[in-house]
C-alpha cells in the first residue's frame, strides 16, 4: 500500500473520510429536500424520517466533528487537551450567553429549537463545542504563518480571522432564511447579519486563541497534524458553504471564496518573507 494509502487508513484518515462522507450525504439531502420540501414524496414513513433526520442533522455534524477531532486529539495528545476543552468552551459560552441576552459582543440574536438542548435557556450546549472543534485547526494554521514566539500576537490575531472566516459562510447559511438556527434583531446588509457580529467574532476569538495558547499552543498543539487539521477545517467549512451553493446565495459565495483567497495570499507572503529573511 502506498504512503497516502496507509495514511487515509490510519484511525485519523478514516475519521476524516467518515466525517466528509457524512458531510456530504447531508448535503445531499439538504439540496433534494431541504430547499424542495415539496419534493418529498407523500409516504408518512418517508416524511417522518425526513423531519426527524432534518432536525437533527446540523447537531450530528458537530457531535461526529468532535468525535472525528477527538480521535486524533487522544492520539496525539492524550488527555492534555482536556484543560483546553473546558477553558474555550467557558469562553465560548460566556460569549454566547452575553450575546443572545444582552446583545454583547456579536449583536442581538436569539437560537431557535433546532440546535437542541440550551444551557442557562439560551445557547444551545453544541455551540461552544463548535468553537472548540474550528479554534484548534484555526490556531494551528495560524502557527505555521506565525511560528516563532516573539510573533504571539501575529498569531492569536490570525488564528481569530481563520476562525472568522468560518462565519462568512456560517452565518448566511443558516440564518438568512428558513430553516433559521438562530433569528437577529440587529440586522445588517449581510443577508441580515450585522457587522457587529464579525467584531464580536474576532474579539472572542482572540481570548480563545490566548486560552489556547496558554493551555496547550507551545506543548501538544505544537505536535498535532496540520495537514490533517486542514482537511478537518475544510471538511467542516464544506456544510455551509454547500448550504449557500444549494440555496442559490451566490453572494455569500462569493465573498466566501474571496477571503479564503485573501488570507490565503497573506500566508504565503508573511512565508516568503520570513524564508527571505532567512529565518525558520
Amino acid at each position: 500500500m502506498s504512503r497516502g494509502g496507509k495514511r487515509w487508513a490510519s484511525p485519523e484518515g478514516m475519521g476524516l473520510l467518515a466525517f466528509l462522507g457524512f458531510t456530504l450525504v447531508a448535503l445531499l439531502g439538504y439540496g433534494l429536500y431541504g430547499v424542495r420540501p415539496d419534493r418529498l414524496p407523500e409516504v408518512e414513513a418517508i416524511v417522518s424520517f425526513w423531519q426527524i433526520s432534518f432536525q437533527f442533522f446540523a447537531q450530528l455534524h458537530i457531535v461526529v466533528g468532535a468525535l472525528v477531532l477527538g480521535i486524533v486529539l487522544v492520539r496525539w495528545s492524550g488527555v492534555r487537551w482536556l484543560p483546553a476543552l473546558i477553558g474555550v468552551y467557558l469562553v465560548a459560552f460566556l460569549s454566547e450567553y452575553l450575546g443572545t441576552g444582552y446583545g454583547v459582543p456579536f449583536g442581538n440574536y436569539e437560537y431557535t429549537a433546532l440546535l437542541g438542548w440550551k444551557l442557562g435557556d439560551r445557547v444551545p450546549w453544541v455551540i461552544p463545542l463548535s468553537w472548540f472543534l474550528m479554534a484548534i485547526p484555526s490556531y494551528a494554521l495560524a502557527r505555521v504563518t506565525f511560528p516563532k514566539t516573539g510573533s504571539r500576537w501575529g498569531r492569536l490575531i490570525f488564528a481569530a480571522v481563520i476562525l472568522t472566516l468560518w462565519d462568512v459562510a456560517l452565518d448566511p447559511a443558516m440564518s438568512y432564511q428558513s430553516p433559521y438556527y438562530w433569528r437577529w434583531a440587529d440586522t445588517g446588509p449581510y443577508y441580515g447579519m450585522p457587522w457587529i457580529n464579525l467584531a464580536g467574532w474576532l474579539g472572542t476569538g482572540v481570548v480563545i486563541m490566548a486560552v489556547l495558547e496558554k493551555l496547550g499552543g507551545v506543548g501538544w498543539m505544537s505536535e498535532l497534524p496540520v495537514a490533517w487539521l486542514a482537511g478537518y477545517y475544510g471538511a467542516t467549512l464544506l456544510m455551509p458553504f454547500g448550504m449557500l451553493i444549494l440555496e442559490g446565495l451566490w453572494l455569500a459565495v462569493g465573498v466566501t471564496v474571496a477571503a479564503y483567497a485573501i488570507a490565503w495570499a497573506f500566508h504565503d507572503w508573511t512565508v516568503r518573507r520570513r524564508a527571505a529573511r532567512g529565518e525558520s
